[in-house]
């Protein structure tokens, strides 16, 4: 029996050290398969994939081979950018870097092949100088499109309402006169923000399905957002004559042999009371004046002409009731006054046709309100215009760019109706003597010349005037016009 329980014993000593020596190996053949693991290199890529180095600025585009009017875009160089519903008619000027939506792409490089343009003139507006080329004007045709690239971007990518890109025009110069702003701006530190070929006015011709998508993305003042593109058809069909793109459109009637055209651009700023600046005023070729502008008893101060009346169909109903009781009765009503319409909105659009066409306002705030009560009984299309909504972007962006374009009010914030007539006359006339607006001096003076007892000036989100001021400062100091200031 001892016997038999040694050769248990032994026989279990044997399968414990078996056991044990399959542990061990199990143990060791494990970590050589986990080294062999670690130490491989990783897989080559599949040719399928590579580094994105810039196919986003593709992602999402539509085909840009298109056909307009005989023209045809090229395949465009792959670092630009352009509207894949925009006709080749069409110009824009760029100044930022675009974002990344269907609106407009930037030329990154001068080198690339550019899209040929059916033999266009293009005009590069990073260069201040006015090349000279103009186009003959009917009273049927206006002036000619151009295409135009995209500027190199200066600023960081923008959200997508700044749209810093706009159309541009073949505009001849009216005069010859040998210093007018055009001629003096580029010697001058706003020479590299000017642009001599935007359209400052809006007409028949403009309206185009291509326009419409570019523009529709913009609110307010500064596109055709919210405006349907029938309601733009039937408006602006109304303004086809070269007195609806024309801001100055009877100046061979008045030129006195003149070589250049002298503008009086008039706000309605309490620094003109009793400055005795009306027959001043009055001496200019061109008197433009905004809003609330009682004449009646401030003739001495003020003048008595108006040749360029600036409103919105907002500012307008605003101004006749808050300035009733003062004597304001509606916009000045003369042969020579012309009506340029600010369109903050359709109401806008359709108040100018029913002026044009001696009709009601068909809808709307206006509906069923008769023109001739703002505009007199022998208003005609020849005496309307309306601000180009490129040029109303142009001049937020470029001149008047807040700081409230960062705050919950961007989409309200537009330059004042003053600003707009004062940088309007600014890229049409010759020579501007600008009377009535805000001084750092302000505070000595009333809100209105025409008010009866002080009221200080009122500030509101939708406008810097602050801003303005310093704007106007600015312009009077490089010698592009000279502001009226209490010395």
């Amino acid at each position: 029996m001892l016997r038999d329980g040694g050769m248990a014993l032994q026989r279990r000593l044997v399968a414990g050290m078996l056991t044990i020596i399959f542990l061990l190996c199990v143990y060791i053949l494990c970590g050589n398969l986990v080294t062999q693991s670690g130490s491989s290199p990783p897989p080559k890529p599949s040719q399928g994939l590579t580094k994105g180095t810039g196919s986003g600025s593709r992602d999402s585009e539509e085909p840009l081979d298109r056909k307009s009017n005989s023209d045809q875009w090229s395949q465009p160089p792959p670092a630009s950018t352009f509207h894949p519903e925009l006709s080749s008619e069409t110009v824009l000027h760029g100044h930022t870097r675009a974002t990344h939506t269907p609106t407009l792409k930037t030329q990154t490089s001068t080198t690339a092949e550019q899209p040929k343009l059916a033999e266009l003139k293009v005009l590069d507006v990073s260069k201040s100088s006015y090349d000279g080329v103009g186009v003959t004007r009917t009273s049927t045709k206006g002036p000619a499109l151009q295409p135009q690239q995209s500027t190199q971007a200066t600023r960081p990518t923008e959200p997508p309402f700044i749209g810093d890109a706009y159309m541009s025009e073949d505009i001849t110069p009216q005069t010859d006169c040998p210093d007018s702003i055009r001629s003096q701006v580029a010697k001058t530190d706003f020479g590299g923000q000017f642009l001599k070929n935007i359209p400052v006015l809006q007409w028949a011709k403009h309206v185009t399905p291509e326009q419409h998508q570019r523009l529709r993305k913009y609110p307010g003042a500064h596109g055709w957002g919210g405006i349907d593109y029938k309601t733009l058809v039937e408006t602006l069909s109304v303004l086809n004559s070269s007195a609806n793109w024309q801001m100055l459109d009877d100046w061979r009637d008045r030129s006195d042999k003149s070589k250049c055209i002298r503008c009086a651009v008039v706000g309605n700023g309490g620094i003109l009371k009793e400055s005795k600046k009306g027959k001043e005023i009055d001496s200019h070729h061109y008197v433009f004046r905004t809003n609330g502008a009682i004449i009646k008893g401030f003739e001495q101060d003020v003048g008595s002409r108006t040749t360029h009346y600036t409103f919105s169909t907002n500012t307008l109903m605003n101004s006749m009731r808050s300035y009733a009781g003062l004597g304001y009765k509606g916009p000045p009503q003369s042969k020579e006054t012309r009506y340029v319409f600010l369109p903050d909105h359709d109401r806008d659009y359709l108040l100018m046709k029913a002026a044009a066409t001696h009709t009601q306002v068909e809808r709307g705030p206006e509906r069923a309100k008769d023109p001739s009560k703002y505009f007199g009984e022998d208003v005609s299309a020849e005496k309307l215009k309306m601000y180009h909504p490129d040029f109303v972007r142009y001049l937020r962006n470029r001149f008047l760019r807040s700081s409230a374009l960062k705050t919950k009010y961007k989409d309200i914030y537009r330059p004042s109706t003053g600003a707009v007539m004062l940088l309007a006359a600014l890229h049409t006339c010759d020579q501007v003597n600008a009377y009535g607006f805000m001084t750092p001096d302000y505070k000595s003076y009333s809100d209105h010349y025409y008010d009866s007892s002080y009221h200080p000036v009122g500030f509101f989100i939708n406008h810097d005037l602050h801003m303005e001021m310093t704007l106007w400062q600015q312009l009077h100091q490089a010698g592009l016009i000279q502001l009226y200031m209490h010395t």
